[in-house]
C-alpha cells in the first residue's frame, strides 16, 4: 500500500482547506474548541452548509447524492474537519441507515428517505441498545406483531444518541419469538411523533443530555416501514454495525487531540520546565502517537475494503478496539496537561498555576471529555466483545 499521497490527494487537501476557510461558521469552530454542547440548530447548520456543497455524504454513490470520494479522500476529509474544529457529521443517518437502505432497501425507501436525509428533512436516531441487550443484541425484546398492514411495537431502547431531536429512528425489533434469537429480528423505520413514544432523557456525568431512553406502548409502524425482509433484521443490523464501528474510531479528531496536547505540553509551566520535558508524560505521548500512526494506515485499509462494495468484517471491529483505546489515552494526557484547569470550575486560588494554556478558562471541557469518551469502549459493541469476534474469527473456534 502506496502511504504517499499523489499530486492530486494534495491537491484535494487544499481544496478541502479553501472551503473550510470560507465556509466554516467561526462560531461553531469555537464552540468545538471550547468543546461546548452543540444545539440541534448548529448541527442543521453545518448540515446544510455540507449539503449544498455536495460533501455530506461522502461514502455514498453519486447516483443517490453522495459525492461517492476514495478511501483516501475520506481520510484528507476527516483529518482537516477534525483540524478545523468543524462539527462532526450527525452518523444515524448518512453513515448508519443509508448504507443500509442502499444494500438493502426497496426503490421506494430509497427514493423516498435517501433525499430526505440528505436535505435536512429527518433527522434519524438508533434504536439498537435495550436494558440486558447492549453488546449482547441479539437478545433484545422489543416486540412488534403483524397486525395487517401494520406492526405493533412495544418495548424500550436505552442510550439513544440525540433522541431528544430525531423525527425518526430506525429500530431492530423482535417478530418471531419462537426462532433463534438472531433469526427473528427484523429492521423497522418508526415514525418518533407516533402516538405511543416517549423519549425520556438520561443524564450524564458530565451533565449533558445526550442520551434518552425511548418507551414504545402500542406503536402502529406501516409494514412498507420494514427494511428487506421480516426476521432477516440480524443481517442488516451486521452491516450497519461495520460503518459504525469505523466511526467510532474516529482517526481524525484523535489527531487534532494529539496535537492539542502537544501544544499543550509544550509550553512552560508556572514555576517550572514545560511537561513535554517530563520523562514520563513523553514517553506517553510518544506511544499514542506510535499507536496513532499505525491506526490510521489500518483505516485506511478498510475503508478502501468498503470503498470495494465490501462490508469490513474483523478489521472493524480491531479498529473499534484500537481506535477508542487512543482516543480515551489522548483524553487523559489533555486532563493531565491541563492540570487544574481541567477542573469544571478553577477558584481564583488556583490562578496562575499551569500558564501552560492560551486561555485557562477554556480548559474546563477537558476533565468533561475525559468523562464522556469512556463510552468509546462501549458503545457500537464493547470491546471485550469485539475481542472475542476477532479471536473466534482469527484464531477460530464456533462462530
Amino acid at each position: 500500500m502506496d502511504l504517499s499521497y499523489s499530486d492530486e490527494e494534495r491537491a484535494f487537501r487544499e481544496e478541502v482547506r479553501a472551503f473550510l476557510d470560507e465556509k466554516l461558521p467561526e462560531a461553531l469552530a469555537d464552540k468545538m474548541r471550547r468543546g461546548e454542547e452543540l444545539t440541534k440548530d448548529d448541527h442543521e447548520q453545518w448540515h446544510a452548509i455540507l449539503n449544498e456543497q455536495g460533501w455530506l455524504a461522502p461514502n455514498w454513490p453519486r447516483e443517490y447524492g453522495g459525492a461517492e470520494w476514495d478511501a483516501v479522500q475520506r481520510h484528507i476529509f476527516e483529518e482537516e474537519m477534525a483540524a478545523y474544529n468543524a462539527p462532526r457529521i450527525v452518523p444515524f443517518g448518512l453513515s448508519m441507515l443509508g448504507p443500509v437502505l442502499q444494500k438493502f432497501g426497496s426503490k421506494e425507501q430509497k427514493d423516498y428517505w435517501l433525499p430526505r436525509i440528505l436535505s435536512g428533512e429527518d433527522w434519524w436516531c438508533q434504536g439498537y441498545s435495550e436494558p440486558g441487550a447492549g453488546s449482547d443484541l441479539a437478545s433484545l425484546k422489543t416486540e412488534a406483531v403483524r397486525d395487517g398492514d401494520h406492526y405493533i411495537v412495544n418495548g424500550q431502547k436505552t442510550w439513544t444518541t440525540l433522541g431528544q431531536h430525531a423525527n425518526m429512528i430506525f429500530c431492530l425489533v423482535r417478530t418471531d419469538k419462537k426462532a433463534k434469537q438472531q433469526e427473528g429480528i427484523s429492521f423497522l423505520l418508526i415514525d418518533m411523533d407516533t402516538p405511543g413514544i416517549e423519549v425520556r432523557p438520561i443524564v450524564l456525568l458530565d451533565g449533558g443530555v445526550e442520551v434518552n431512553e425511548v418507551w414504545f406502548s402500542d406503536v402502529k409502524v406501516p409494514v412498507e416501514n420494514l427494511v428487506g425482509e421480516e426476521n432477516k433484521g440480524w443481517t442488516y443490523a451486521k452491516y450497519l454495525l461495520t460503518h459504525e464501528r469505523t466511526n467510532i474510531a474516529g482517526v481524525g479528531f484523535s489527531q487534532a487531540g494529539l496535537a492539542a496536547v502537544k501544544r499543550i505540553a509544550k509550553a512552560e509551566m508556572a514555576g517550572g520546565k514545560p511537561l513535554i520535558e517530563n520523562p514520563h508524560f513523553a514517553a506517553r505521548v510518544a506511544q499514542v502517537e506510535i499507536d496513532l500512526m499505525a491506526m490510521s494506515t489500518t483505516n485506511l485499509r478498510i475503508v478502501s475494503k468498503a470503498a470495494s462494495g465490501q462490508a469490513p468484517g474483523v478489521e472493524s471491529s480491531m479498529l473499534k478496539v484500537k481506535g477508542t483505546i487512543i482516543r480515551q489515552e489522548i483524553n487523559d494526557l489533555a486532563r493531565r496537561a491541563a492540570g487544574v484547569y481541567a477542573m469544571p470550575f478553577a477558584s481564583e486560588a488556583v490562578e496562575g498555576a499551569n500558564v501552560a494554556l492560551p486561555d485557562p478558562h477554556a480548559a474546563g471541557p477537558v476533565a468533561a471529555q475525559y468523562f464522556n469518551n469512556r463510552k468509546l469502549s462501549i458503545f457500537g459493541g464493547s470491546n471485550e466483545i469485539q475481542r472475542q469476534i476477532i479471536a473466534k474469527t482469527m484464531l477460530g473456534g464456533a462462530q
